[in-house]
């Protein structure tokens, strides 16, 4: 009888001193803030479908807004957002937001990039030599009188966001932010997409860049990789599979606290 007690007490003892181990170990939490970079000639009011879906499920979201003055500047500006934080970030870029994060991302602070129909340099490239590689369908983008470039507005619905409301595109082309030839020419010195986990929408409609040159980028970069029917501006046009592809990769890197 004796020796049953003992050996009740010491499974007891045992299973609770497990429970206790398991209390004490880290625990798996998601990150949970998210930075969302605008591309060229828009700025962050574009992301707000993406961003309310994603603060509707529990994340903190930043909105970065890089002028587009230079590249420098850009990548400053995605930084800052990231730093103002406190904690991991998963970056997001659509467009030359890419070539942003692509640089920005090497900041400790981002622990994953999500690519949105956007530029993946490598080490030297930039978003123009990009686009002079694979041309992409468009001809509508010009110099202003200031040396920036803009996209001819009569051209701007079908050639950046076809598959938007025709009243959002009539705004969007009378609003365009300028966009300097520093920022296009930007050289990437140190590609994060080498040491820093990737996701990216392919848009399979896009005429602003080559979607042949988007599949080549995310492959290159070794990319989670979706694709969507859906014009340049795919986070404007399905917002639920753009915030279910950043939840997604917000969900792979966990952290240990």
């Amino acid at each position: 009888m004796k020796k049953r007690y003992a050996v009740a007490a010491f499974t007891t003892l045992s299973l609770l001193a497990g429970g206790s181990a398991m209390a004490d170990s880290p625990q798996k939490t998601h990150v949970k803030n998210i930075v969302l970079v605008h591309g060229a000639f828009a700025d962050g009011s574009g992301w707000q479908a993406v961003a309310t879906l994603l603060e509707k499920d529990g994340y903190t979201v930043s909105i970065a807004q890089p002028p587009e003055t230079s590249f420098a500047e850009d990548v400053k500006y995605a930084k800052a957002a990231a730093a103002a934080m406190n904690g991991p970030v998963v970056m997001v870029g659509h467009s030359y937001g890419g070539a942003i994060i692509t640089e920005a991302g090497n900041d400790p602070a981002v622990a994953a990039l999500v690519y949105i129909a956007a530029f993946a340099p490598d080490v030297g490239e930039s978003a123009a030599s990009l686009e002079q590689a694979v041309p992409p369908a468009t001809t509508a983008i010009r110099p202003d009188s200031l040396g920036n470039f803009l996209i001819d507005q009569a051209h701007f619905a079908a050639d950046f966001a076809a598959d938007v409301p025709a009243s959002t595109t009539h705004f969007m082309a009378r609003s365009q932010v300028p966009f300097s030839g520093d920022s296009f020419n930007g050289k990437i010195t140190t590609p994060a997409w080498k040491t820093k986990p990737s996701w990216y929408m392919v848009a399979t409609d896009d005429r602003s860049i080559n979607p042949d040159n988007e599949r080549r980028m995310a492959k290159r970069a070794n990319a989670t990789t979706v694709e969507v029917k859906s014009s340049h501006v795919a986070y404007m046009s399905r917002p639920k599979e753009t915030a279910k592809l950043i939840e997604a990769a917000a969900n792979a890197v966990g952290t240990g606290k």
